[in-house]
């Protein structure tokens, strides 16, 4: 029940950012549910990965690469999907940016009293 709940939490949270930036859009709340599971996917599968790859590269920018790398999943989920666009580079990074603290802001008030 939990996961259900917080991948409707994350899909609203990729609505919330398309209706705050122009250049991401998400044609449905299907695809919103749909690019919601492919982020999470990709980031659970492909990012750590990624991650250890990067490490010096992260190292030298004091971990400011991680917000490149973020971005570059969010960019290659939405280049996935149809219904899921983003309309470049920096709009990626930006929108991975916000999707992350309207995801944790939702998810921390979905909380329960014990996992708080």
């Amino acid at each position: 029940m939990r996961l259900i709940l917080a991948w409707l939490a994350n899909a609203c949270a990729l609505l919330a950012v398309a209706y705050l930036m122009p250049s991401i859009q998400v044609a449905s709340f299907g695809s919103a549910l749909l690019a919601a599971a492919l982020l999470g996917l990709v980031n659970s599968l492909l990012r750590p990965l990624l991650v250890l790859l990067t490490l010096p590269v992260t190292l030298l920018t004091l971990g400011l690469f991680l917000f490149v790398l973020n971005g570059l999943m969010f960019w290659l989920a939405a280049s996935l999907l149809e219904g899921f666009v983003v309309g470049g580079f920096w709009s990626a990074v930006f929108g991975a940016v916000l999707y992350s603290i309207f995801s944790a802001i939702i998810s921390s008030l979905l909380a329960t009293g014990k996992n708080r």
